[in-house]
């Protein structure tokens, strides 16, 4: 099987790692020729990283398997699978697709790793739009396994399961989408946080740095193990159906006051930014970057006991 990734950022380098770490030959390409060339060399490193969990891994031969192609139709010719990791721009979106799907070998998969537009706003002019879905990552999705898997109203049912059966073979962790919806499940969890997170600060009840303690010291640790609903189940000596019978009244008033779509203005964001940056300086992201990807992969060692070659 053959893979290919289009568009170099983290999510589209890191998707790479995740096929190359597999045994799968994956060609690279983006638009933009230092980015292409900058790939080469974060990816090596990402695979080494893989070493502070499995020091057998065998770095040289998963970076064999990864190769930069000069245009895209070289990149996709002889592709099973391809991962679009471009622009999140639904103009954007549609040209790359169209011209994957000429591109493309006619029963190559399609997917895109867009983090919140659906399916059906950028693929109905796609050459076999049955072959294409998104496939949405968690970044990096060689560390962290979540992928939502979302159809199009073209996209075939065997597809879909194809692309989940390809996942679990990779070592990710699908689930599937029952319909469309705006940013899909996890970011809309993820966003929703978000939005109080900048209302509390906004509003003066507490300070970004708080908020993150709260999560890594607080929330994290629990749903680093459980989700919301096992926690609430946990959380009760008559379960789930006895936390919400005791916490009626506090979850309506709480929840009647909660701002989760509370505006990001440009002073919140750069008072926000600039406390971020105090702590981690833009120019060493990278750095950072790495030395996350490391701790993630000794949680996720420690928490399921799952080898980097099988993340």
């Amino acid at each position: 099987m053959k893979f290919a990734c289009i568009g170099l950022g983290n999510v589209g380098r890191s998707w790479a790692v995740t096929f190359a770490r597999a045994g799968y030959q994956v060609r690279l390409w983006d638009k933009d020729p230092e980015s292409l060339a900058k790939a080469y060399s974060l990816i090596r490193k990402a695979l080494e990283d893989l070493t502070t969990v499995d020091p057998d891994f065998d770095v040289q031969k998963a970076f064999a398997n990864v190769h930069l192609a000069e245009t895209m139709a070289l990149a996709v010719e002889d592709a099973d699978y391809v991962q679009e990791s471009t622009a999140e721009n639904v103009n954007v979106k549609v040209q790359v697709f169209n011209a994957l799907g000429d591109l493309a070998p006619e029963k190559c998969l399609l997917a895109s790793s867009t983090s919140a537009i659906p399916a059906s706003e950028f693929l109905a002019s796609v050459s076999y739009p049955q072959r294409c879905l998104i496939v949405h990552p968690v970044n990096p999705p060689h560390i962290i396994p979540l992928v939502e898997l979302c159809a199009s109203p073209w996209t075939s049912p065997e597809v879909v399961q194809q692309a989940k059966s390809m996942m679990e073979q990779l070592g990710q962790s699908p689930i599937v989408l029952n319909k469309e919806i705006d940013g899909f499940v996890l970011n809309r969890l993820q966003w929703a946080l978000l939005g109080e997170a900048m209302h509390l600060v906004g509003e003066g009840y507490c300070s970004v740095e708080d908020i993150d303690k709260v999560l890594t010291k607080g929330l994290a640790l629990r749903w680093a193990l459980m989700g919301p609903f096992e926690v609430g189940h946990l959380n009760a000596t008559k379960g789930l159906e006895g936390y919400f019978d005791v916490l009626q009244d506090a979850l309506k008033r709480v929840q009647g006051s909660l701002k989760t779509d509370y505006p990001p203005n440009s002073d919140l964001v750069s008072q926000a930014h600039d406390v971020m940056a105090k702590r981690i300086p833009v120019n060493e992201i990278e750095n950072y970057q790495s030395a996350r990807d490391q701790r993630l992969l000794k949680l996720r060692q420690h928490i399921d006991g799952t080898s980097c070659k099988n993340t």
